[in-house]
C-alpha cells in the first residue's frame, strides 16, 4: 500500500515557485498532479503530494480568436463547457481516464496538458501539444518561465510547451497554458463495417484516411471497425455517400448523429475496459504494424481494439510487462493501468536516454519533480 503523503496545494504561482525553491534545498521529492486522476498511485517515489487543482480559473478566453488562456487547476469539464457556449471546442478530444481507472477527483487543464492527452480525433486534428499556444511554469529552481504566445503568430523561438506535453512533470510544473480551439462541428455520422479482422479494419482505414473526406475518426473493436465525419450536415452527408460508395462491396451500416456520438464518447473513454481486472495497456505503432502486434497480443489472452486509424492499440489482458513489451515491438507500450510496481514508460534507446537526462539536468538539477516516473 502506497504510504500516505503530505499534500501541498498552492493558491497561485509566487507560493507555488517559494514551495519548489524550498523543495529543492530540502532534497524534497515531489509528485505533481493535477486533480488526480490519471497518474497511478505508486508511479512515483515521493515525499510530498503537490497538486495545482487550487491554481483555477480561465484568464482570457476569446472566441473570435479562437484562443484561450486558462490556470492549470481549471477542471476540463469547465473549459469545454465554456467553448461550448461560443460552438466551439478543444479539437483534439481529450479523454477523461475516470471511466478507465476508476478514479475519483476532476481532471484539470493541466494535467491534460502535462500528459498530452488527446482522443480519437487525433487523426484529423492533431494532438493536444499541436493546439497548444504557450505556457507558464515553474522549474525545478522555483524559476518562473514564460513560453509561447496568445496566438500561433506570436510562438517563435524553442517552443517549450511540446517540451512539457507529455513530459507529466518531469521538467515543470505548469502554472497556466494558451490553447487554440475550434469551431464544433454541426453533426456527425458513422459508418460502421461489421465482421471485419484487424487487417481488412487497417486497410479501410488507410483507404479512408486517404481520401479528401476528412475522416475524423478511424476505430476498431470486436469484429467492426468505424469511419467517422463531422461537420456542416450537407458536407457530412456528402461524404458519406462518397465514402460509401468507395467501400461499395463491403456490408455498410450508418449510426445516426446520437448514435454516432455515443459510440464515440465510449471509444473516447474506453468503456470496454473499463471495469475489466486486468492491465490496460496503450500501445503506439505503425498502423501497417497494427496487424502483426495485434496477433502477438492476442495470443497471451486478452482482447484489443485500434484507434488512430490502427495507430494507437488498447489491449486489455493478463501479461508480463517485459512480455507484453516484445511482443509490441516495434511499438512502444505503456501501462495506463496495472501493478503499482510495473514501469508505466517503456525503456528509451540510450540517445534519447541521454537527451532526456540532460533536459531534465536543465530544467530540474536536483530532480525533485516525479523522480522514477519517466526514467529520472
Amino acid at each position: 500500500m502506497e504510504a500516505v503523503l503530505e499534500q501541498v496545494a498552492p493558491k497561485d504561482e509566487a507560493e507555488l515557485a517559494a514551495f519548489v525553491t524550498d523543495s529543492r534545498a530540502a532534497g524534497r521529492r515531489l509528485r505533481i498532479e493535477g486533480g488526480g486522476t490519471r497518474l497511478p498511485s505508486g508511479a512515483v517515489a515521493a515525499d510530498t503530494r503537490l497538486t495545482t487543482r487550487d491554481m483555477a480559473g480561465i484568464v482570457t478566453y476569446e472566441p473570435g480568436e479562437l484562443t484561450l488562456i486558462a490556470r492549470v487547476g481549471t477542471p476540463v469539464e469547465e473549459i469545454e463547457a465554456t467553448l461550448a457556449a461560443e460552438g466551439q471546442a478543444l479539437a483534439f478530444e481529450p479523454m477523461d481516464h475516470r471511466v478507465l481507472l476508476g478514479t475519483n477527483g476532476t481532471p484539470t487543464i493541466g494535467g491534460m496538458v502535462a500528459a498530452n492527452v488527446s482522443g480519437p480525433r487525433r487523426v484529423q486534428a492533431g494532438a493536444c501539444r499541436d493546439h497548444l499556444l504557450g505556457v507558464r511554469f515553474v522549474d525545478g529552481q522555483g524559476r518562473i518561465i514564460k513560453n509561447g504566445g496568445r496566438v500561433m503568430k506570436n510562438v517563435t523561438g524553442l517552443d517549450l510547451g511540446k517540451l512539457l506535453a507529455g513530459s507529466f512533470g518531469t521538467f515543470g510544473v505548469l502554472t497556466e497554458v494558451a490553447l487554440k480551439t475550434l469551431p464544433m462541428g454541426e453533426t456527425q455520422q458513422t459508418l460502421a463495417f461489421p465482421g471485419v479482422s484487424v487487417r481488412q479494419a487497417v486497410e479501410i482505414f488507410s483507404t479512408a484516411l486517404g481520401t479528401p473526406f476528412e475522416v475524423s475518426g478511424a476505430a476498431f473493436h470486436d469484429g467492426t471497425a468505424w469511419l467517422r465525419v463531422e461537420g456542416l450536415a450537407k458536407q457530412v452527408g456528402y461524404r458519406r455517400t462518397r465514402l460509401t460508395a468507395l467501400f461499395g462491396s463491403r456490408p455498410i451500416d450508418l449510426l445516426d448523429e446520437a448514435e454516432s456520438r455515443r459510440l464515440w464518447r465510449a471509444l473516447r473513454y474506453v468503456q470496454h475496459f473499463a471495469g475489466t481486472p486486468d492491465p490496460v495497456w496503450r500501445i503506439l505503432v505503425k498502423p501497417t504494424d497494427a496487424p502483426a502486434v495485434v496477433a502477438a497480443l492476442l495470443e497471451m489472452g486478452g482482447q484489443a481494439s485500434l484507434d488512430w486509424g490502427g495507430g494507437l492499440i488498447w489491449y486489455g489482458g493478463p501479461a508480463d510487462p517485459s512480455a507484453l513489451r516484445r511482443a509490441a515491438h516495434p511499438g512502444h507500450a505503456f501501462l495506463v493501468r496495472g501493478p503499482a510496481d510495473a514501469p508505466i514508460f517503456p525503456p528509451e534507446p540510450r540517445a534519447v536516454s541521454d537527451l532526456s537526462n540532460a533536459l531534465r539536468r536543465t530544467f530540474d538539477p536536483a530532480g525533485i519533480f516525479n523522480p522514477g516516473l519517466m526514467g529520472a
